[in-house]
């Protein structure tokens, strides 16, 4: 087979691409092109995500005290998006934009909103695209109120399960060593109490998934998988097993320069990372044993895998805990995209600067398996970035920042805001009709001098407010941007 057939046959990318990226195999050695027996004419795709997870706390990432070996030799091999956002850094807002690449003001605008009754998600793209399609851990998109009771006990209405084919799942837990999972519907409903801790479990769902796609591969009646692992930590509260909690002295953690210089506060900032850090370590181990599943099952080399999380967690820096704010350390979280698929050489790793959203998931994950974006969609296409083909390119000039409807509750920041984060690293938020706070951070990392209200940076504010304008004309979001 020629390489243009083979690209052909492969259908890894959309039509107009494959043109280019025949032109560009032509001439090359054999040997560029994967050797191996014959695979499933698409990849697969895992998604694994963490609740709570920033993009700080990947050793990877330069974070002294994080053990996380696994995900840093995907980052080594594959691609790490450095300027990934979390465009609304709040669970249920996230989560429905990372499944529809819809706005939270179009999709789900606040924390315990459902996903919209009929709207389409990834799982209906690549159930039309003969995929099978699979939902494993923590959901937050059926819309239950937890001043009604435990969410752990509340059951997703089959209708509002995002439209996968196989869905064990639970709307909130909290509770990682009694995390309870549903699913199913009429006689074949299930309701049961994960037997240990909850991002083993959960990852063993998974891995017995990939094993049953594994068996039907060998019966010669295998489609490719869209498969997504959601657990809860690292969220609160800071637990972990034992043999992860011992290696995280509090006393020995490296704090960020930004953390708040208040005693008190430093105490339950360092309790709460030795535990924080334990359930990374812990995700990270269980990262690993997907990996090796897929490699001992043979489909590694058909597989891509992301890692991700819904938002950060501020642990003390500028004072304030957890996420919803705007702040660094809340709304940059890992983007990593390795995995052994595509099927062809050379395909690119590095770190790229390109700025990715939420919105951007699932057409990337779309474009990874050669499959359009539908028009629904709001988001990027960024697959081009690790993929081959022509030059990805700089990408997105911005990315919209946006807390719509707030959570309501004590320590997180109840006004709703609207900001940007430039390419050119500039982050401008601001209430309705009020700047609140401009950064450079190319030369302020840790957003410790506030330009929002100076003079002397108010021409580069005026250019920030007015693309700030353009995001909200183009997304349909009314917000009162200020003038100034």
């Amino acid at each position: 087979m020629d390489r243009r057939t083979f690209l052909q046959a492969a259908s890894l990318v959309p039509a107009g691409a494959l043109e280019a990226m025949a032109q560009q195999y032509e001439g090359q050695p054999a040997g560029h092109l994967v050797d191996g027996p014959p695979r499933n004419p698409r990849p697969n795709v895992i998604w694994i995500l963490g609740d709570q997870f920033r993009a700080q706390a990947l050793a990877s990432n330069g974070d002294p005290n994080a053990r996380t070996p696994n995900l840093d030799r995907a980052a080594t091999n594959g691609v790490t998006f450095t300027n990934n956002l979390s465009g609304f850094p709040l669970c249920c807002p996230f989560r429905g934009s990372m499944l529809t690449s819809r706005y939270p003001h179009h999709c789900v605008p606040g924390h315990e909103y459902p996903l919209p009754a009929g709207q389409q998600t990834i799982a209906d793209a690549f159930n039309a695209s003969g995929y099978r399609t699979a939902y494993f851990g923590k959901w937050h998109l059926g819309g239950f109120h937890e001043r009604s009771g435990r969410a752990a006990f509340f059951i997703t209405d089959p209708a509002r399960r995002g439209g996968f084919e196989t869905w064990t799942g639970y709307e909130n837990n909290n509770s990682q060593w009694d995390c309870w999972v549903h699913g199913g519907a009429g006689v074949n409903a299930f309701h049961y109490r994960l037997p240990g801790y909850e991002t083993d479990e959960l990852t063993n769902l998974l891995t017995g998934y990939v094993k049953d796609r594994a068996a039907e591969r060998k019966r010669g009646a295998a489609k490719p998988f869209f498969a997504i692992l959601s657990v809860q930590p690292p969220h609160d509260p800071y637990v972990a097993p034992e043999r992860f909690m011992a290696n995280y002295n509090p006393e020995r953690l490296v704090l960020r320069p930004d953390v708040a210089h208040i005693p008190k506060l430093q105490q339950q900032v360092r309790l709460d990372l030795a535990g924080y850090y334990a359930m990374i370590e812990n995700l990270d181990w269980n990262y690993g044993r997907v990996v090796e599943t897929l490699e001992q099952t043979g489909l590694l080399a058909d597989t891509h895998i992301l890692f991700f999380a819904d938002h950060g967690d501020m642990h003390g820096s500028h004072g304030m805990f957890r996420k919803v704010c705007p702040y660094e350390e809340s709304i940059r979280t890992p983007m990593i995209l390795s995995g052994g698929a595509p099927r062809y050489a050379p395909w690119k790793n590095g770190r790229p600067p390109v700025l990715s959203n939420h919105v951007d998931i699932a057409p990337t994950t779309l474009g990874l398996c050669g499959i359009r974006k539908p028009d629904w969609m709001e988001g990027a296409d960024l697959s081009s970035h690790r993929i081959g083909g022509p030059p990805a390119g700089p990408g997105p000039d911005s990315a919209y920042l946006q807390s719509v409807v707030p959570t309501g509750q004590a320590d997180t920041l109840n006004t709703p805001y609207r900001g940007i984060v430039t390419r050119d690293g500039w982050k401008y938020v601001c209430f309705e009709n009020r700047s609140w706070l401009q950064f450079n951070l190319n030369e302020d990392p840790y957003e410790e001098m506030n330009l929002a209200q100076l003079d002397r940076y108010r021409p580069e504010r005026k250019k920030l407010i007015a693309r700030l304008r353009q995001w909200g004309a183009e997304t349909g979001d009314r917000f009162a941007i200020p003038e100034d």
